[in-house]
């Protein structure tokens, strides 16, 4: 029903619980490469658990490549530089929700060509972010929230 885009994801285990969110939710799981570790990494497969065979996943060289395979997709970008919050968005079905790596974010260029899409998640001054995988399950839960947790029970 929905995308979860991670662009160049560095860190095994973030990667694996939103795999496994993913596969829970029936949301499709893509990622950009470059990976900051392999495919067969057992963190990854660790934190995944027994929830592989249930997911949905697709491998990228770009974002490039992955918007000219989804050329009509919508797509949203999780920033901590945006001004608007996750809840100002409407989201739907198939939408794509794009999410950086864990040290640096999405990068610059990405967010100006695309800053009427940029959302955050409200949180204290300060603060840097949140971990990537509690990221992801609140605006993939958000968005299923919309759409009345349609093919979830």
């Amino acid at each position: 029903m929905f995308n979860i885009v991670l662009v160049e994801p560095e860190i095994p285990q973030n990667t694996g619980n939103i795999a496994r969110s993913c596969a829970v939710t029936g949301a499709s799981l893509h990622l950009v490469k470059p990976l900051g570790f392999s495919v067969d990494d057992r963190h990854l497969k660790r934190a995944g658990l027994d929830y592989w065979h249930m997911l949905d996943i697709h491998y990228y060289d770009s974002f490039e490549e992955l918007q000219q395979t989804f050329p009509n997709g919508r797509f949203f970008y999780s920033t901590t530089k945006a001004k608007k919050i996750y809840t100002e968005f409407v989201f739907k079905p198939g939408d794509f929700l794009v999410f950086g790596k864990e040290t640096k974010g999405l990068p610059e260029e990405l967010l100006k060509k695309n800053w009427p899409n940029c959302m955050r998640i409200p949180m204290i001054n300060n603060a840097r972010s949140l971990n990537l995988s509690n990221s992801v399950a609140i605006i993939l839960f958000e968005a299923y929230r919309q759409n009345n947790f349609s093919g979830l029970i």
